[in-house]
């Protein structure tokens, strides 16, 4: 299990933003741990627990220009938190990227100065 105060970054490798994320936190001098949701991906569980740590509803890490979005109509704003976490966990590819975790905080890397709150 992890310690609580390492910093993890939950991340698409190929994603321009994450590996810039990666890059800051390097330069920075920052150890971190990186998990690749698509590889690895997020429970029900750790998404909800991620989403109280930053502080957000699901349809705020909606990736709104995937296809997939439009695909599943998860514009409508009278679909339920419980719909929209049900898409997130099944399409990784909706959730907005990169996430940094910290012990009892998280934040949404965009911009990805918002990483700075975590160290």
């Amino acid at each position: 299990m992890k310690e609580a105060s390492t910093l993890i970054v939950y991340e698409k490798p190929t994603c321009t933003t994450c590996r810039k994320m990666v890059k800051l936190l390097k330069e920075k001098g920052v150890d971190f741990d990186r998990l690749n949701y698509f590889i690895e991906p997020l429970s029900r569980e750790k998404l909800v627990a991620l989403l109280d740590k930053m502080g957000l509803g699901p349809r705020e890490i909606l990736r709104t220009r995937e296809p997939r979005y439009k695909e599943l109509g998860l514009k409508d704003p009278s679909l339920s938190d419980k719909v929209l976490l049900d898409a997130l966990v099944r399409y990784p590819e909706l959730v907005q990227r990169p996430i940094i975790e910290k012990g009892e905080r998280a934040v949404l890397g965009r911009p990805l100065e918002a990483v700075l709150e975590l160290l």
